[in-house]
């Protein structure tokens, strides 16, 4: 929206607000400035009149994840208002992470009249087209929220908020893309060369995709990799296959079959040097998750699967089910061997997160230990992560926007995930703290990096910087944000883990490290 001098900033910010309602947008986070004032208080006072839920932090990396764990808890736009400047800037990574998670996270950035760009003048960068290819900035009627938006609002320096206009009625609906869905080359493809083996992966899914998902993999009855963001994770152990990434590796198939977000497992990635391996992908995004040939049908998993109609069931073709019991029966004993280890305390974490009202898992290591190591008895099905593009920013703030309205709502997070969004905090004074659980695995930094094979080709210095150690004390983190601290060692220790209460809790786990790393040994 260019700056028109006929227009005050006030009647600018009624423009701005009055096309959000009219569109359906309902919801905005605010980070208060100069440049954005107009628009906070036209939202405050579409807010007044009931048309609008607001939220405010004053750090916009965090706003943006906040406002894209909105859109995951509504499944509709959410916009997040800033002032001009590097504010706009701190956007990008929730931007990028919506992109690739094609979710309608809508970026108001507040501007400086174009004529001051390039005049180094205070608070004045080249905003339009800063998101580049990860948002849309062209006619804000025209966008249909299959991804993020960029709204850039060039804003005079007059102030003169009065009571004219503002007739603050959200009039519409948000307008949802109409998909054309073509099932044909997936339905030729199941039928092709079935006898090859085929196995179904199942990344993360939208909680309307899940029970297409659950009746399609039963009617196949293919081997099943369902990682616990699907949602279905335990609903289809019968199918699953335990330490998938190695029974993979020892039994290639001939066909994988993904339904919704990029797997986090290894094997995953290894497809990438297994051409032979022929890969068809249903997902939101479009996207094929791999830079190799492969084939892809965009859409909602939910919608796609049943315009499939009735599925030739291929069975356990691979023979890879009978192998499950025996393997299945050795991640037990070993849990049950080293239970101070982090995975031990993990299948903990999991027996008590099972029975809260949803889980947010932060990269890496917690999703690849809870896919692996979690309980099997207790369906899970509210599970969110953020793997468009496996970033480690902003993951707290999404999980408070996701379940800002849930109670019992837990998180498992590593420390450096934690580290990286500590104003995060800020926002827990606006959303739902009964039951609230954050769980942080505190294995003094990066520990996922120390299995890397390449670290010890690195030299010491090297190999240091890679794991980001740190003695960070998270007690602090809590005080800071008013949070009840505990601290866990043993799996004994989760009895001091209070149930429900209007107290959000900090659960700071401190694994075994000679436990941990004979676990990893035998593993």
């Amino acid at each position: 929206m260019g700056y028109d001098a006929g227009m005050s900033a006030w009647q600018q910010a009624l423009s701005v607000v009055g096309s959000c309602l009219e569109a359906g947008v309902g919801e905005f986070v605010v980070c208060a400035g100069a440049r954005n004032a107009a628009l906070l208080e036209a939202l405050a006072r579409a807010e007044k009149a009931g048309a609008v839920r607001v939220w405010h932090h004053f750090e916009e990396r965090g706003a943006g994840f906040f406002a894209l764990g909105r859109t995951m808890a509504t499944g509709l736009p959410c916009a997040v208002v800033t002032t001009s400047g590097t504010a706009a800037a701190e956007l990008l990574p929730a931007v990028v992470e919506a992109h690739y998670q094609a979710r309608p996270l809508l970026a108001i950035t507040a501007d400086r009249p174009a004529h001051f760009r390039g005049s180094g003048a205070p608070q004045t960068i080249i905003q339009p087209g800063i998101f580049g290819a990860y948002a849309e900035d062209g006619n804000f009627r025209e966008w249909d929220g299959r991804g993020p938006f960029h709204w850039n609002v060039e804003i005079g320096e007059e102030l003169d908020f009065d009571e004219t206009g503002g007739d603050f009625v959200r009039s519409g609906d948000f307008r949802s893309p109409k998909e054309r869905v073509d099932v044909a080359a997936l339905a030729q493809w199941l039928r092709t060369d079935w006898f090859r083996g085929v196995v179904v992966m199942v990344g993360g899914l939208e909680p309307s995709d899940q029970e297409e998902v659950f009746h399609f993999c039963h009617a196949l009855g293919a081997p099943v990799v369902a990682e616990a963001a699907s949602g279905l994770r335990e609903a289809l152990v019968d199918l699953a296959l335990p330490d998938a990434d190695r029974m993979l590796a020892r039994r290639v198939p001939g066909k994988i079959l993904r339904l919704g977000e990029v797997p986090s497992g290894r094997f995953w990635r290894d497809l990438e040097d297994l051409p032979e391996v022929s890969v068809m992908s249903v997902c939101r995004n479009g996207l094929p998750g791999l830079a190799r040939e492969s084939k892809v049908v965009r859409g909602a998993v939910g919608r796609v699967l049943p315009a499939l109609g009735e599925v030739e069931r291929v069975g356990d073709v691979l023979d890879l089910l009978p192998l499950k019991p025996g393997r299945a029966a050795r991640v037990e004993e070993m849990l049950e061997a080293y239970p101070d280890s982090e995975p031990g305390l993990v299948r903990m974490i999991s027996n008590y997160a099972s029975l809260g009202g949803g889980v947010y898992l932060g990269n890496s290591m917690p999703i690849r230990e809870w896919n692996l190591f979690a309980q099997w008895r207790q369906p899970v099905t509210r599970v969110r992560t953020n793997r468009g593009a496996n970033g480690i920013d902003g993951q707290l703030s999404t999980w408070l926007g996701w379940s800002a309205d849930q109670p019992n709502a837990w998180a498992v997070v590593g420390d450096l995930t934690a580290l990286y969004d500590l104003a995060a905090g800020n926002l827990l004074g606006q959303v739902e703290n009964r039951g609230r659980r954050l769980v942080v695995i505190n294995n003094r930094g990066g520990a996922i990096f120390s299995r890397l094979p390449r670290l010890s080709a690195m030299s010491g210095r090297a190999a240091e910087w890679m794991l980001n150690s740190h003695n960070a004390d998270l007690s602090g983190l809590a005080a800071m944000w008013g949070m009840r601290h505990i601290r866990v060692r043993t799996a004994d220790d989760f009895d001091a883990v209070p149930e429900g209460g209007d107290e959000a809790v900090l659960l700071e786990i401190l694994p075994d490290p000679k436990q941990t790393a004979a676990f990893w040994r035998e593993w």
